[in-house]
């Protein structure tokens, strides 16, 4: 694992919610993008945790002459910790999003980063994205955007461009099947957004836009839909309130 020198996003302070707006208008554009180091920081328990250790994860499991895939790339957080962690340089690293905001400011952060290892960038829908000889795939905190009909068929496409030995670094927002630990993990969540400065209406007004997008499922649906799809092993390597990030391997 290497040390990353890649300037860090700008923190602009995210206020998209802190006056009354429309639920309907939140979308991953321009004004999302702006924000978005600030927003993710702030609302995401454990992410600053999560993308180092994607680092050490694709150290582990990239392999010589393979491809490795940030679905969903962002602004390439995930991406530029995966090309710190790959060990090869003829690795091939693709990020995919179909928003071209976050593209364009990727493209700047790339751009920035120490490394030399070559970082290709699309801007496409991941559904049809084509996928190859991947060693590493990360989707992190993007399958709970995806409509939950297309949900197995990506990860079928994942798992079957996977060498045997490679593996799916898959992070999500969570809900449990208890209805009581459902309400304590929210609370606490709320109450983590409260502590880094978001106001009520501010949390209300998130969740409400969020709740018109991101469809969350049960650790039982994933594990299940991820052994379906053609993974042999997964498990949870980390976990914070309702948000958790899991490894599923390819044996075979």
């Amino acid at each position: 694992m290497t040390d990353s020198k890649a300037s860090p996003p700008e923190q602009i302070t995210d206020r998209l919610f802190a006056t009354e707006r429309n639920p309907e208008d939140f979308r991953f554009d321009a004004s999302v993008a702006r924000v978005f180091p600030d927003m993710i920081r702030r609302s995401v328990p454990g992410y600053t945790t999560i993308i180092p250790m994607i680092e050490v994860i694709t150290e582990q499991y990239a392999q010589r002459g393979s491809h490795c895939y940030d679905l969903g790339c962002s602004l390439g957080a995930s991406t530029l910790a995966m090309r710190h962690g790959i060990p090869y340089q003829d690795c091939t690293l693709v990020g995919v999003d179909n928003s071209s905001a976050m593209i364009e400011r990727c493209e700047h952060y790339i751009a920035l980063d120490d490394h030399d290892l070559p970082v290709t960038l699309r801007c496409e829908d991941l559904l049809k994205t084509e996928l190859s000889q991947a060693s590493v795939t990360t989707l992190n905190f993007t399958l709970q955007f995806v409509p939950p009909e297309h949900r197995l068929g990506l990860l079928t496409r994942i798992a079957g461009a996977t060498l045997p030995g490679g593996a799916l670094i898959l992070s999500e927002k969570i809900r449990f099947e208890s209805d009581r630990e459902q309400d304590i993990q929210t609370r606490l969540h709320h109450e983590f957004k409260r502590a880094n400065g978001y106001s009520d209406l501010e949390i209300s007004q998130k969740r409400a836009a969020i709740e018109q997008v991101l469809i969350p499922e049960t650790l039982t649906e994933h594990r299940e839909r991820l052994l379906k799809a053609g993974f042999e092993q997964v498990l949870v390597w980390y976990q914070c309130f309702n948000f958790v990030s899991m490894l599923a391997i390819k044996t075979r």
